[in-house]
């Protein structure tokens, strides 16, 4: 059997390789009843032949970490989609992968668990900055932002 060879598909992830350094804002919510602001550093390389994108996240507010957290980033062809696993600090064990997609510049990935839906939006613009807004709902309808972060590449 001949390995598998990463795809098209796969070299799209690549926008996400690189050190990134981050202004976050956190909007209240029952895991940080206040919100407020946070530094983010996020770290991602190509691996496993290229397969997959693999992150390293912390986050870090008044000169502390606050947050960890490790993606894997990938692509499903069984269901046409894009993957995202996300494992971090709080040990919730996410129950799958958000699944996504690209329209044109964006990468959205959805996902549901039991804590409710989940949906990330990276905007790249160019090859050294993008954002992240990251939206939260109990019904998979009415959503409230979570988290708004812009990212540069360092």
């Amino acid at each position: 059997m001949e390995t598998p060879k990463p795809t098209p598909h796969h070299e799209r992830l690549r926008a996400l390789v690189g050190s990134w350094k981050g202004d976050e804002k956190m909007h209240p919510s029952p895991w940080d009843p206040k919100g407020g602001t946070a530094k983010g550093f996020f770290e991602s390389r190509q691996d496993l032949d290229g397969m997959f994108v693999i992150s390293e996240y912390r986050q870090e507010r008044d000169g502390k970490v606050t947050y960890r957290g490790h993606g894997v980033f990938g692509w499903d062809s069984k269901q046409n989609a894009y993957t995202m696993y996300w494992f971090d600090s709080i040990g919730t064990d996410p129950g799958g992968p958000a699944r996504g997609k690209w329209e044109g510049d964006t990468l959205r990935f959805e996902m549901q668990n039991p804590m409710g839906h989940s949906s990330y939006e990276y905007r790249f613009q160019g090859t050294g900055r993008f954002t992240l807004a990251i939206s939260m709902s109990q019904d998979g309808k009415t959503w409230k932002p979570w988290l708004e972060s812009t990212w540069i590449r360092k």
